[in-house]
């Protein structure tokens, strides 16, 4: 499991060092696909596989199912660290989040969440005030 909150930043190269908490969780190879809320996600290879196949289950026939699939895996990439730890991010992972230099790492369970520092802050002063709202509608699905 994924926790916790880190700041990093990513070098002019685009390379990015995990937090060493989440690199033996992730293993040698990973996916880093563009995420929800212009961030990236970041998945072990057999969480990706879970999620691939809940994918697969999704109708084609409807437009809406057929956007995220294409969205979710065209930006998809496989990855792994250096000797050092670090991990080069494609061009189009960084453009979509926005990392340039400081970036957040967070742990969400079972994937990892890349941040732009600035967009991450700007969430957060956005959804604190409502975290109390949300985790009453939570109830209704037993959380």
């Amino acid at each position: 499991m994924f926790m916790g909150e880190y700041s990093h930043t990513v070098d002019n190269k685009g390379r990015l060092i995990f937090p060493a908490k989440f690199r033996e969780d992730l293993g040698e190879k990973f996916i880093a696909t563009k995420g929800l809320d212009n961030c990236l996600f970041v998945y072990p290879l057999e969480e990706w596989a879970i999620l691939e196949n809940k994918l697969k289950q999704l109708p084609m026939a409807k437009p809406e199912a057929r956007a995220f699939v294409r969205f979710f895996f065209a930006g998809a990439a496989e990855l792994e660290a250096d000797k050092q730890g670090r991990v080069l991010l494609p061009n189009n992972l960084r453009e979509h989040a926005k990392l340039d230099k400081d970036v957040i790492v967070i742990g969400v369970s079972s994937r990892i969440e890349i941040w732009n520092k600035e967009a991450w802050e700007e969430y957060n002063s956005q959804i604190n005030p409502e975290v109390t709202r949300i985790a009453e509608n939570l109830v209704d699905l037993g959380i």
